[in-house]
C-alpha cells in the first residue's frame, strides 16, 4: 500500500519483474518517504530500466535540442509582447534574486549563482513555449536550493550503476519531447496566462 511499487509475478524459477513510480523532484524530498519494500526490490534487482537513460550524454544532448525553436525562431517574435516583457521581467528578478536562494553548501561545492542561471535557464529565448513555461515553474526558491542534488530517477540510475546493475531505458527521447512539442501555442499561451500570478 503506498509504496508506488507494483509486483509482477512469474512461475518460479523466474524471480519477480516491478514497476515503481518516480517523480522528478530532488531525490532528497521523497528518500525519507519511500517504504522499504521499494528499496528492497531496486536492492535485489539485477537489472534496473528508466523512463530515459539519464546517464547517457547523448540523451541529454537530444532532451537540449528538442527544446529548441525550429529554424532560428525566438519567443520575442513568437510570444505576445506583453507576455514576453513580464517572462523576462521574472527572469530578470530570478536572475537577481539567484545569490541569495542559493545555499552555503551550493557554494561550497563552488556553484556561483551565474553559473546556475545559465544552467536552468540559459538560451530561453530559444526554447519552444512549453519547455519556458516548464522552466519558470521550477525557477522557485526552493526549487533552486535543490539544485546539485539529483532528482529520484538520476539518483537510482547513478546508485544502479554503482552497484554494477544491468540499466536501460523504456523510452526514447523523442517520445518524449514530441508530444510537448505537439503543443500548440494556444495551449502554451493558456497555461502560461493562468499562471500569471507567479510571472
Amino acid at each position: 500500500m503506498n509504496s508506488f511499487l507494483w509486483t509482477l509475478k512469474r512461475p518460479p524459477p523466474h524471480p519477480p519483474s516491478y514497476l515503481f513510480g518516480t517523480i522528478h523532484v530532488p531525490y532528497t524530498r521523497v528518500w525519507d518517504f519511500i517504504p522499504e519494500s521499494s528499496k528492497r526490490a531496486f536492492q535485489t534487482s539485477t537489472n534496473v530500466f528508466f523512463e530515459l537513460d539519464l546517464m547517457d550524454p547523448l540523451t541529454i544532448s537530444k532532451l537540449t535540442s528538442c527544446q529548441l525553436l525550429p529554424n532560428g525562431e525566438n519567443l520575442q517574435t513568437l510570444l505576445p509582447r506583453d507576455l514576453y516583457r513580464r517572462l523576462k521581467r521574472h527572469l530578470d528578478y530570478v536572475k537577481h534574486m539567484m545569490p541569495f536562494w542559493m545555499t552555503p553548501d551550493q557554494r561550497g561545492r563552488g556553484l556561483y549563482a551565474d553559473y546556475l542561471f545559465n544552467a536552468i535557464a540559459g538560451n530561453w529565448e530559444r526554447k519552444r513555449p512549453v519547455w519556458v513555461m516548464l522552466m519558470v515553474n521550477s525557477l522557485t526558491e526552493a526549487d533552486v536550493r535543490s539544485r546539485g542534488t539529483p532528482v529520484l530517477d538520476l539518483f537510482l540510475a547513478q546508485e544502479a550503476e554503482r552497484l554494477g546493475k544491468q540499466t536501460g531505458a523504456v523510452e526514447r527521447v523523442e517520445e518524449q519531447c514530441h508530444p510537448l512539442n505537439g503543443l500548440n501555442f494556444s495551449q502554451v499561451s493558456e497555461q502560461a496566462n493562468s499562471r500569471r500570478g507567479r510571472v
